[in-house]
């Protein structure tokens, strides 16, 4: 299987889809990511569609509301908070204090910049 994102306005994911393998191979068995595109719009009319990747091709498998970042040929998350900056290299939004690494679970607390504990009471 072979996933594409349906690509819409300011370059935002507005799904993602599967095809079988066969979609995207020719007579020869030969793996081409624009015949998966061609099926889908011909299929769809709907002619901006990129595939997607788990394995960490264009950085991030997609999902609803990512962006698709032409330049870096990348998927990138939604910003979880304002004051979140992305990672260029990785295309992930990174906080702006490192959360801690200990046996606590953490949430982000925006309005203080900090992490808090996880009450699990």
């Amino acid at each position: 299987m072979a996933n594409f994102a349906k690509i819409g306005l300011n370059n935002k994911v507005i799904e993602v889809v599967s095809l079988h393998d066969n979609e995207t191979k020719d007579s020869n068995g030969i793996y081409s990511e624009n015949l998966g595109i061609k099926f889908l719009t011909d299929m769809t009319g709907w002619a901006v569609w990129k595939q997607t990747f788990e394995d960490g091709t264009r950085k991030n498998g997609a999902a609803k509301n990512y962006t698709y970042d032409e330049d870096k040929d990348a998927f990138i998350p939604p910003k979880p908070f304002a004051s979140w900056t992305l990672n260029e290299t990785i295309c992930q939004w990174q906080p702006p204090v490192a959360e801690p690494i200990d046996e606590n679970k953490y949430t982000w607390n925006e309005e203080t910049q900090q992490w808090d504990i996880v009450d699990n009471s």
